[in-house]
């Protein structure tokens, strides 16, 4: 009878565990779903493109989205990761910069041109930002170009 309550219990404990890990999970999936696939102001402005990981599951994935910022602000492609990669440090998301580049973001004609690379972190990928670039900018033409700095 005493190892059979003490293997009640460990079952017990493993599915709080589970349970546990599974809400965690959860959480973690909602911060990095949270987290907008584009941010961009209007105008010409330097970008990057940023992989957003979500925190190791007890199954040994990884979850992760990419994302595009792009600030008028920003001298440096590095202004733009550092601001962005703090803010999501705080919700406890990790993040790796893939390239960066220029935007030109014309509203009034509906285009975005995506071209250049930068110095200190190479040319992200123009046709996958594009991509992205898509799904907030849906009646928008969006063109690449590796031309440019």
């Amino acid at each position: 009878m005493q190892i059979c309550r003490l293997s009640t219990k460990f079952l017990r404990d493993i599915l709080s565990q589970n349970a546990t890990s599974r809400t965690f999970s959860r959480m973690v999936e909602a911060k990095l779903e949270a987290v907008p696939v584009v941010e961009i102001d209007e105008g010409i402005f330097k970008y990057v493109l940023i992989k957003v990981y979500g925190k190791e599951q007890a199954d040994g994935t990884e979850p992760n989205k990419l994302i595009v910022r792009g600030f008028n602000r920003a001298q440096w492609h590095s202004d733009i990761y550092d601001e962005v990669s703090s803010s999501l440090m705080g919700l406890g998301l990790e993040t790796e910069c893939l390239g960066g580049g220029r935007i030109e973001n014309r509203p009034d004609l509906k285009q975005i041109k995506v071209y250049g690379y930068s110095q200190g972190y190479g040319k992200a990928d123009h046709l996958e930002t594009r991509r992205l670039l898509l799904t907030k900018y849906k009646d928008y033409s969006i063109s690449c170009s590796d031309e440019g700095y």
